[in-house]
């Protein structure tokens, strides 16, 4: 969003100095052929009278002396030399601040491809390292099942293991008694 903020005040800058530029070359090259009462009478007249009183490029004696020429003041004393120096000189000003501006959007839109570019591998990384990690917790989950399931098992095992020692005991118990009367009985026999 704040990309295309930029973007669009930069368009905007730019349709403005290009109509401001546009407006000063016909100025030059009318003023420039000696036809400078015809270049008051065009629409490019009120944008450059505009952009003289807007401008702080320029200081107040050339600012006063375009305006009076722009405004066709009586008493006027044309000096189309002179003028035609200031408005070249506002000209080379503003052509290379449009320059200026042109290679700094230049350079944000590259600086923001770049910054998409590496946002979206890190996306990508993070996407995969995400997988990864799901992936393992799966894995381990159907281990852990396994595991309780062999617990399960092994405890099953060791109820049944008890349970045969138990009836092991009784029964040696059962046939050790049963050896010492029969062991009891022979010896009275001899």
């Amino acid at each position: 969003a704040v990309r295309e903020k930029e973007a669009a005040a930069f368009a905007a800058e730019e349709a403005e100095a290009k109509t401001n530029i546009a407006a000063m070359q016909k100025a030059i090259t009318a003023i420039s052929n000696g036809m400078s009462g015809g270049f008051l009478q065009t629409r490019a007249a009120p944008v450059l009278r505009s952009l003289v009183q807007r401008s702080d490029d320029m200081d107040d004696a050339d600012r006063q002396t375009l305006l009076s020429f722009l405004g066709g003041a009586a008493g006027y004393a044309p000096a189309s030399g002179q003028i035609v120096g200031i408005l070249k000189q506002l000209h080379e000003t503003m052509s290379k601040s449009l320059a200026d501006a042109t290679a700094d959007e230049e350079a944000a839109v590259k600086s923001f491809k770049e910054l998409i570019a590496a946002k979206t591998k890190e996306v990508e990384a993070l996407t995969a390292a995400v997988e990864a990690k799901t992936t393992l917790i799966g894995e381990l989950g159907v281990k852990l099942v396994q595991m309780k399931e062999d617990l399960d098992d092994t405890q099953k095992g060791l109820l049944a293991d008890k349970k045969f020692l138990k009836e092991l005991e009784t029964s040696c118990a059962t046939k050790t008694q049963e050896w010492e009367e029969r062991s009891k009985t022979r010896a009275e026999e001899l």
